[in-house]
């Protein structure tokens, strides 16, 4: 009789929050996780608290454009990665995430950014000129993205932002003091599922169970710390590998634990090429329009790199940490994390095969910390 009452009273309110509030406790969504015809979904909270606390108000006034049920989804957990990243000292200087296809961050979004997001080049870079751009900043230039949630935005930043696919970019704006409510809900097939939301802290006092040969550096904690807020808001199954305060490959949503530990040490391996000697040293032309031929943007066309040289380049690579969020069930992710220059590799224990993952990290010189916390995240 009680759930019958709250599913009448659930039913009143939402009526009443479409017909008095929307837009302020009620949001209509573009489209659902795929579009399809009938009614457009809408985002409400199950009970609206009063302002300026309602879900809508702080989980951003939508600045410009209309998000989709997806697009809030990767807002969302991009936002609570940059956040939990933002008190980590050398961690992402610009505390600046992109995930799936949007770009998250932590401090009020200024116009150098707007116009890297944009695409605006020859703002952003006169005479192709990148000092002075870090490097969080200058990998956008390279990416696409739906939207932008952050705390704020400059005056300029928001008119350059709001032009950007014909005036349909979303750009969201988030309250940083905004911490919600420990409960999540969520209906599967019918099913109402209620947990405690995953407030797991992810600091050095996590990663204080080595198990195997070795130590952990300051370094090595710190990009252990990356990794692990990483996985923490990335689609299991995943791994992620970090060096240098940044994530350079993750391998999320596989079925099988290998094939994450392959795909993030196959991005982790580009990463690395990218910083080869003959790549930071192309010459490019200065100034001037676009060229038809790629060879034409140079000083000096750059020899290719052959199949050894990348080789040897690659087994050059050391001193990278990588986070998994559940335990490795056999030897064969430590072996090919190896071969990606992993030296450190924090996971949960559990596993019947521990004490095989354990002898293979001694075997390889990796360090390993079991961290006694799973991170699943669907």
């Amino acid at each position: 009789a009680f759930t019958h009452t709250a599913r009448y009273d659930d039913a009143i309110s939402d009526y009443f929050r479409g017909q008095f509030s929307r837009g302020v406790s009620q949001l209509p969504l573009r489209y659902g996780m795929n579009p399809a015809p009938g009614p457009r979904p809408e985002s409400t909270p199950w009970a609206p608290p009063p302002a300026p606390h309602s879900w809508f108000l702080l989980c951003s006034p939508v600045v410009n454009g209309a998000p989709g049920f997806i697009n809030l989804c990767d807002a969302l957990n991009a936002w609570q990665l940059v956040r939990e990243l933002e008190g980590h000292a050398g961690a992402v200087p610009d505390r600046m995430s992109s995930f799936g296809d949007f770009v998250a961050l932590s401090d009020v979004c200024d116009v150098p950014t707007a116009r890297i997001i944009s695409r605006e080049w020859d703002a952003c870079f006169p005479a192709g000129q990148y000092e002075g751009f870090s490097l969080a900043k200058l990998t956008l230039t390279l990416s696409v993205s739906d939207g932008i949630i952050a705390p704020g935005y400059e005056e300029e930043a928001l008119k350059i932002l709001s032009k950007k696919k014909g005036g349909k970019y979303c750009v969201l704006q988030m309250d940083p003091e905004y911490e919600p409510d420990e409960p999540e809900v969520r209906v599967l097939f019918g099913l109402h599922l209620k947990q405690k939301r995953n407030g797991a802290l992810v600091d050095k006092e996590l990663f204080t169970n080595v198990v195997s040969k070795g130590t952990l550096s300051e370094d090595a904690l710190r990009d252990l710390i990356v990794a692990t807020i990483a996985v923490k808001y990335t689609q299991s199954n995943s791994v992620c590998y970090a060096r240098d305060g940044q994530v350079i490959g993750i391998g999320a949503g596989q079925q099988s634990r290998i094939h994450c530990t392959r795909l993030a040490g196959d991005k982790a391996d580009n990463w690395w090429l990218r910083r080869h000697p003959r790549v930071l040293g192309m010459k490019f032309r200065t100034g001037g329009p676009d060229r038809e031929a790629w060879e034409a943007m140079f000083e000096e066309v750059p020899a290719l790199l052959t199949a050894a040289e990348k080789q040897q380049w690659v087994a050059s690579l050391q001193g990278v940490a990588l986070s998994s969020d559940a335990f490795f069930p056999f030897r064969d992710n430590v072996d090919r994390a190896r071969r990606s220059g992993v030296s450190y590799i924090a996971a949960p224990s559990g596993s019947t095969a521990d004490e095989v993952v354990i002898k293979a990290c001694n075997e390889q010189g990796i360090t390993l910390v079991h961290t006694a916390l799973r991170l699943f995240h669907h």
